[in-house]
């Protein structure tokens, strides 16, 4: 019987930490693919400014993690996942927050990666940013940085440095959004 007990308690406990979840009226999915590897939800919350919620993002791991350093550090596959729920967000405005967040990010030194910061800004303006849009920004070790708008491939962005400086957009010590970035982090 302990036995029986002990092993219904281990499958509801793995079955509660693969649920996808929904946050803000986005289900943000299980787990997602980056490259050949599959990556499990570690955490997602509501990006917010002043009264409005801009978007709901959710972070994957190939392992959980609540260590925002290590998870930037980290040469392992990863994804973050944004899906946008206001109308107020546009391509030219997505573009800025995303320049803010690299000068956050990087302490104000962006110069090295200014060109690959360049690029993927550009991937924001190959159309129109509109409610509902989702964007999979997934890091695979030994290619760079794929970036995808509602499943479509945007482009590529090599580098470690540019990996480790996109992250910290959501997970650095100046993040975008701090509640969002503790919600990534599973707390």
């Amino acid at each position: 019987m302990k036995l029986i007990t002990t092993t219904i308690i281990a499958l509801m406990i793995s079955i509660s930490t693969q649920a996808q979840v929904t946050i803000n009226g986005v289900t943000l999915p299980a787990t997602i693919k980056a490259g050949d590897a599959t990556i499990s939800l570690n955490g997602g919350g509501i990006r917010k400014k002043v009264f409005f919620k801009l978007y709901t993002g959710g972070l994957y791991l190939s392992q959980k993690s609540s260590d925002a350093a290590a998870i930037v550090n980290a040469d392992k596959p990863m994804a973050v996942k944004l899906q946008i729920t206001s109308s107020m967000i546009s391509s030219d405005n997505m573009s800025e927050a995303i320049l803010e967040g690299f000068e956050a990010s990087t302490g104000g030194k962006t110069e090295p990666l200014k060109a690959q910061i360049n690029e993927f800004v550009n991937t924001f303006k190959k159309s129109e940013i509109v409610e509902g849009n989702v964007f999979d920004i997934v890091y695979v070790p030994g290619k760079g940085v794929e970036s995808y708008k509602n499943g479509k491939l945007q482009g590529t962005i090599a580098g470690m440095d540019f990996k480790k400086a996109l992250f910290g957009i959501w997970l650095g010590s100046k993040p975008a959004d701090e509640d969002l970035k503790a919600a990534m982090l599973g707390k």
